[in-house]
Order: structure tokens, then sequence, then C-alpha cells
């Protein structure tokens, strides 16, 4: 099956994902058009989970594709560079701005006009590459052309734009002069590493010391898969459906009395059959939006405010304010259906009974694993997220009825059930405002900046606190009758947990980090009123002379490849090297050296070098000059990218690291190279 065939290539593209990518693969021409006219056309094909950006971004954005003159003889470059495909638009949270850009495929025009009959063309354009998980340097495709052009008769061409007597054409970007453009310049400067060892390849070494690859799309799979299943543990416990288990399995071990096996069949059957209806669901999800318009969703903010309101009209469910319920002549059409058939179909239609009759309980938990799902970006998120809910919630239906003697010791059911929806009414709600924060970041209304977010957190999560403690009832209490009784012990210590977390958070309105709210929470930048100043700055954003002062101080170098535009990169500084003992490290016991791979600042003097596949290429900037260095002695090309080198051989100390926030592992990373540097 076609589906089964892309799951396993999916896990099979994750696991042997290597550090080198080319993820975008463009193609150039030269059009020749009526009139004098032309146009520069570079068409790209890019892989699935990568998108080229657009034109015209701004200085604060990632990087935008760009057209950069070396050459134009006999030819005048006409108005901008214009893009062309499906351009998607996207709100980003750390640039705070809309992004554009393009995915699968993408086409870039540059409209010129020919001057003279004979033309010579040396242009190239430079354009930025990046994924849900890292970025690539600026990259670039060239097109050098010559050859002759019939031009129209004087008395048909137009007349051409009036310019200043003494204005000399220069090369243009995007309609602007180009001032790090270099103009016909022969190149005679040796590659960098044939003059210092500094830049000797070292990927073999590197590879054998093994690191931390950017796994992070398959961490995200089981996470869901883990979320997913303990949705449906939850569910199992809900009103509607825990009555329903030592009736459904007495039904099956009646059916049982004459033929045990028969029994035990039927009842994986009807556990299977769970399985199928809501893995079914999240298929259903996943076909009906596809894998773009999933990624589209998950920034959209129109979308995130009807899931805001979803998940709030979810809460108020649980706290019994109201009841969802499906019309019940559904149920009574299924179960009726279920009743004249017979065999394997009529235990599937007794699982879809089930379904409808547990939809005023399941709704919510399975409303809040759809929005996790599909907001995560990932394609395969709603599938699995269902399988491990439907597991999960067919687990105990098989259990029971394999060992029948297990329901005498199961809880029965009662209050502890009310309890534990309205828990999950405060966990919705709380989940609900990070939805309406991405719709209040698009939308620039700064309603729901960091300090008003966590001010909101601390007060659910407080009341969640003094209800688990018995301090705070709602109306489905008072009709179970349980006003006057007091909270058992575990939920006392659960109320103290969430009063604990409630606390926990109060620093975080003064600028505290409170990391474990992190992924929820605004952006620091929306922070009003910070009193946390402590940041970690690399010492050096040159290779060379980071290099030689690590020499003179006898330390070891963390080399940082990074890029203004990286938005991992500036997750791993948040939330990483702000750890005290991280920062520690890096600022006592290691030269801290950040390359910046989209550096624009151009070089003194272009450089001449080979690339990994043998190809003479020209390095104009700073950052081209660095995404050399990460590619040619790395072997890696994407960011954020973390190795330790001695100052002296140059040589790795251990594995790299790619974007990874987990603290514990970078602390030991760094520990490992200091241990290793013995001088």
């Amino acid at each position: 099956m076609r589906k089964a065939i892309t799951i396993l290539a999916l896990f099979t593209i994750l696991a042997v994902q290597a550090q080198m990518v080319n993820p975008v693969h463009f193609s150039s021409q030269l059009k020749e058009l009526k009139g004098g006219e032309g146009e520069i056309v570079f068409s790209a094909t890019i892989d699935d989970g990568w998108h080229v950006y657009s034109t015209d971004l701004g200085d604060d954005g990632p990087i935008s594709a760009t057209f950069h003159a070396e050459k134009m003889e006999g030819v005048e470059v006409v108005g901008k560079l214009q893009a062309r495909g499906k351009e998607i638009k996207q709100f980003d949270q750390l640039f705070g701005m809309e992004l554009r850009f393009f995915e699968h495929s993408a086409t870039f025009v540059q409209k010129v006009k020919f001057t003279k009959p004979e033309y010579d063309i040396d242009c190239y354009l430079e354009y930025g590459t990046c994924n849900d998980k890292s970025c690539l340097p600026p990259s670039e495709v060239a097109l050098k052309k010559q050859g002759r052009v019939t031009l129209p008769s004087p008395d048909k061409e137009q007349t051409p734009p009036k310019t200043e007597p003494d204005e000399t054409p220069v090369p243009v970007v995007d309609g602007a002069a180009d001032s790090t453009a270099v103009a016909d310049t022969t190149l005679h400067v040796p590659s960098p590493e044939a003059d210092d060892a500094l830049w000797q390849p070292v990927t073999e070494e590197l590879q054998a010391m093994g690191g931390s690859s950017d796994d992070i799309a398959s961490h995200t799979l089981w996470y869901i898969l883990l979320m997913g299943f303990i949705g449906g543990l939850l569910a199992v416990c809900m009103p509607c459906i825990w009555p329903i288990i030592p009736m459904t399995v007495s039904f099956f071990l009646k059916r049982a009395q004459t033929d045990r096996q028969k029994g035990i069949r039927d009842a994986f059957t009807y556990g299977l059959s769970i399985i199928v209806i809501y893995l079914g669901l999240g298929l259903l999800v996943t076909a009906l939006f596809g894998s773009d318009t999933l990624n589209a969703m998950s920034t959209n903010a129109v979308f995130n405010i009807f899931l805001f309101l979803l998940l709030v009209v979810f809460a108020l469910s649980f706290f019994g304010w109201f009841e969802i319920k499906l019309p019940d002549s559904w149920a009574n059409s299924v179960d009726t259906k279920a009743s004249k058939t017979s065999g394997l179909i009529s235990i599937f239609f007794m699982a879809f009974t089930l379904v409808l009759v547990s939809f005023s309980c399941t709704a919510p938990i399975i409303g809040l694993l759809l929005v996790e799902t599909t907001t995560s970006g990932n394609w395969l998120a709603p599938a699995l997220g269902m399988l491990g809910f439907a597991v999960a919630l067919a687990l105990p239906f098989t259990l029971f009825a394999l060992f029948p003697s297990w329901l005498k010791q199961a809880p029965k059911s009662g209050s502890w059930m009310n309890t534990l929806k309205v828990v999950l009414g405060f966990i919705e709600l709380a989940f609900a405002l990070k939805f309406l924060s991405v719709a209040d970041l698009a939308y620039g209304w700064h309603l729901l900046d960091r300090e008003v977010f966590l001010s909101l957190w601390i007060v659910i999560f407080g009341l969640l606190g003094a209800y688990l403690c018995g301090w705070l009832k709602f109306q489905s209490d008072a009709l179970d009758g349980d006003l006057q009784k007091p909270m058992p012990v575990i939920c006392i210590m659960g109320g103290l947990v969430s009063l604990a977390f409630a606390v926990y958070m109060i620093p975080g309105l003064w600028g505290a980090p409170c990391k474990a709210v992190s992924a929820f929470a605004p952006p620091m930048s929306t922070q009003d009123f910070n009193l946390n100043t402590k940041v970690v700055e690399a010492r050096f954003t040159d290779y060379e002379q980071g290099m030689a002062t690590a020499r003179a101080e006898n330390k070891p170098v963390l080399i940082d490849f990074t890029g203004f535009g990286c938005v991992n990169c500036r997750k791993m500084e948040a939330a990483v090297w702000t750890d005290p003992q991280v920062a520690d490290l890096l600022t006592k016991d290691y030269v801290l050296i950040s390359l910046y791979v989209d550096d624009k600042t151009p070089l003194a003097e272009p450089m001449a070098v080979n690339d990994t596949q043998g190809n003479t290429k020209t390095l104009r900037t700073i950052g081209a000059k660095w995404s050399y260095l990460q590619s040619k002695k790395f072997g890696a090309n994407a960011q954020p990218f973390y190795v330790i080198l001695d100052p002296v051989t140059a040589r790795p100390l251990s594995g790299s690291r790619a974007y990874d926030e987990d603290i514990r592992q970078y602390i030991g990373f760094l520990k490992e190279g200091l241990q290793k540097y013995q001088r």
C-alpha cells in the first residue's frame, strides 16, 4: 500500500539522515523574448520538508532570494527579481514577521533588455533554504552565457528610460546597486586549506566519534504516539466508558461459554475494531488536509483562534456546564445494525456503538489530541496520535476479556471520574491559551504578551491546585453529593504539585526563563519588564583569530556554526546557553567562536576554492567562507552545528552536536571535550 510504503520511507530517512544535505535542485536558463527583451529564469525543485524563501523579506528576516550581476555586457537589468509559484505566507514568532516561501518548486525570474547584438552574462541567484529543524547557509545558482541576439529596428524599438548623461550602469540586486558584487575579477587566491592546517578536513574522524544527529522529527513522532496513548488511558477512566467495560467483557464471556478460544478471538476483534475506527479518523484528517495544509495550519492565525475557542468549549464541557452529545439516533442505528448482523461485522458495529456512545467524554480528549498533532506540522502525526489513543482505549477490553478475574480488583465508577474530568478541563483551558498566543502574535494585538500568558497560567494551575485540595467545588461535584467529603490523599498531593507549579512560574513575570513552559509561552521578546540580562555571547566571530587566542590561552575551542536567520540557533542560545552550568563552561573553560554562515560582509579579497564535488567556487562574503569551512572540514551544512576542537591540531575532541535542547547532554558534550584536552 502507498501509505505503508511512505511511512516506511519516512522512518528510513530519519534513521540514515546524513549531515550533508542538498534539498534544493536548481537549473538556470536565458530566454530571449521579442522586442530585444529577455528573461533569466532560475527554476528549483525542492525536497519534501524543505522550503526556499521568497524575495524582499527585509534585513531582519531570513535569507531572501536575491539576484546578483557579475558581468552584464550588452544587457541591462529591468525591474526587480520576480518570484513565481505557489507562495506560502506564515507568521514566524521568533522573527516577529510574516515570512514568504516556496515548497516543492519555485521559479525566480529576472527581466533583462539587450542593448547590443552581442552579450556576455555572468550572474547568480542567492537563496536561503530551511526546514522545521535547521537552515542551510546561503546558496547560489549561477548563469554564464554568451551569444548574439537580433535587436528590433530603431523605428520599432520603444523609447528607453531616461538616464543621466554620465550615469554608469551598475550591477543590480533586486533593482538596487549591489555593493558586494565583484565585476569580472580574475581570481588567483589559493584555497585557504592549502596554506593552513586549520582548514584540513576531519569529516571521517568526526564521524568515527559519533555525536548527536538532528533526529528531532523521530523524537516528535514517538512523543505524539505516547501522548495519544496517555490520552487513551485517560479516556478509559471517563464516566462514559469505564462502566461499559464490565458489561462488554461479560457479553464476550457469555458467548465464549461453549468455546473459550472463540470468545478470546472475539475480544481481540473488538479491540482491533476500536483501533481501526480511531486510526481511520487520524488518516481521514491527514487525507483531508495533506502535509502542506498541516504545515500551514500550524502558524495560521485564524485556525489557531478556532482551536482556542474549541478547547475552551471542551474545557467548559469537562467543568460540567453542558454536555457534548451526538444524536441518540446515530447510536441506536448502529446498535440495530450490530444486532441484525453476525460474525466480525457485528463485532465491528458494536465497537462503533461504543465510539458514538462515549463521544461526550472522549471528544474533548480526541479534540485536544488532534489539535496538537495537526499543529505539529507533521503529516503523519494525526494518524500516530489516534493509533496511540485507540491502542490504550482497546487495551482494557481485551485484557479483561482474557483475564476476567481482574474485573473484581478494578476500581468502581464514582466521584473520582468527575474529579478527573475537571482536572482535564483545567489542562485544556491552559492549552487553549497556547493557540490564542499564536494568533495574538500574528495580528500584533499584544493582548497576550509573555507576562500576561504566565499570569493566566498561574491562575489556572492555582485554581487547579485549590480544586484538588478541596477548597474549590464545581456544580458537578454537588450533583455527586461530595461537597462535604474530603479529597483523597492522591488528589491533595496532585493539588500541592499544581500549586508548586504555579509558584514556579511567578518569577517569570520578571524575566526568569521558566524553561518548563518555554515551549508554550510567548517569546521573551514580548516581555515588557525583564530583569534577566544574562546572555552568553561568543568572544570571536572569526575562525583564525579565535583559534590563535585559544592557543595562547591554552583552552579548547567550541565552534558554533550559526546564522542570523537560524531559528533553532536562537532556541539553543535561549534554552541551553542560559543554563548557569553551560554558561560557566562556555565563558571560563572554552574559547567560543560563532561563525555566521549568512554574514553578507564582503571579503577583503575573493577566494577561489573547490567544493565537495570538486567544482571551482568563488567565495565572496564572510558567510560564504564559514559555510565552506563547515562543509569542507566537517562535512556538514546545516545549522546549528557545534564541534569542539584542539586549538593546536584543529582536530575534533568529541563528536559533533546539532539542535537538541537537552541541557544535561550538552553539559556532557562540553565536559567530554575538556577531559580529552590535556595540555
